[in-house]
């Protein structure tokens, strides 16, 4: 028996609950994982909430890092005492040990250790995916990317500037500002203050960013829209704010014959090659000192409540672990 964190009912984060529970032995196909951390994302509270519905009961979280302590019939990818990490898969990271698919599972390069592993593969893969795949920056872009003092953000900010990009980041602080500043934003736009827009416009003279990273959703969507340039790409990838409404479709030719997009790192990782190569240029990037992962908070596992409490209420920077 193990503890972990399973949800009964969705709710607030009061539906956490801190429970003991039979991990059993992996199954062909899978590895069983003693985690030493686990990543905290926004996707753990849409499952809590029941924005993205879950069979309930259910564990949550995707994300995590540990060593490999037995592994099922025919698993060939990963062998006793790895060190590994993964972002995705069935929801249950928030769990001292767990079973699940070992393709899912990516061995950890030596010169990254586990909180930074935990801290870094959801994150970093959805920057991966974003950035190299939905839509590929080229040096001289310019990009929009909301919230980027956060996990997310601080991951993407850094490797568009290593692509030769300039980046305008949006955020609600002077902290937060000069956080993103230190990571290589160039312009930082307040939204609670500031017409995002208009501030874009102005920044790139008129002209209208390449391409939006939008993971806050309902707040930001239509300044999203109007910051674009004429052929440029929306790229909604979360709902920090809520979930964006509907519109007309006829918006998007009125605004410039622009494109949209609403990925998900699921589809872009479903193949293990697809997982393998994203995995592979983000070990890269931070093992190169490209991308610096900054684990900001730390909460123990069974504290898991109040720290859905913190990143709802945007208390939080960068990236933040439980330990179990």
């Amino acid at each position: 028996m193990v503890q972990a964190i399973r949800i009964h009912q969705t709710g607030g984060p009061e539906v956490l609950c801190w429970e003991r529970v039979e991990v059993g032995e992996p199954g062909p196909g899978q590895a069983r994982v003693r985690h030493a951390a686990m990543g905290l994302n926004f996707i753990d509270t849409y499952h809590r909430t029941g924005l993205y519905p879950l069979p309930l009961p259910s564990g949550i979280g995707l994300e995590g890092a540990g060593v490999v302590v037995s592994v099922g019939e025919g698993v060939t990818n990963v062998a006793v005492g790895d060190r590994v990490a993964y972002a995705g898969g069935p929801p249950g990271a928030y769990s001292e040990e767990r079973c699940l698919p070992a393709d899912r599972l990516l061995v950890l390069p030596a010169g990254i250790d586990f909180r930074t592993g935990a801290a870094m593969m959801l994150q970093g893969l959805t920057s991966a995916y974003l950035l190299r795949r939905t839509y590929r920056v080229q040096a001289g872009d310019t990009v929009l990317i909301h919230a980027i003092a956060g996990g997310v953000g601080l991951i993407a900010c850094q490797w568009a500037k290593a692509l030769g990009a300039t980046v305008i980041g949006t955020t609600s602080s002077e902290a937060k500002a000069e956080l993103a500043r230190a990571h290589g934003a160039d312009h930082i736009i307040f939204y609670g203050s500031e017409d995002v827009a208009k501030r874009v416009r102005e920044i790139t003279g008129g002209e209208g960013v390449a391409v939006v990273y939008d993971g806050v959703g309902k707040d930001t969507f239509m300044g999203s829209l109007d910051s674009l340039r004429p052929l440029g790409m929306m790229v909604s990838y979360g709902n920090a704010s809520g979930p964006v409404a509907p519109f007309d479709p006829l918006l998007l030719s009125q605004k410039g014959s622009i494109f949209i997009t609403r990925p998900t790192l699921m589809h872009y990782t479903a193949k293990r090659a697809e997982l393998e190569a994203l995995g592979g240029e983000l070990f890269d990037m931070v093992v190169a000192g490209k991308v610096k992962i900054e684990v900001n908070q730390t909460y123990a596992l069974k504290d898991a409540a109040q720290a859905h409490r913190d990143l709802e209420a945007r208390k939080t920077t960068g990236s933040t672990i439980l330990l179990p």
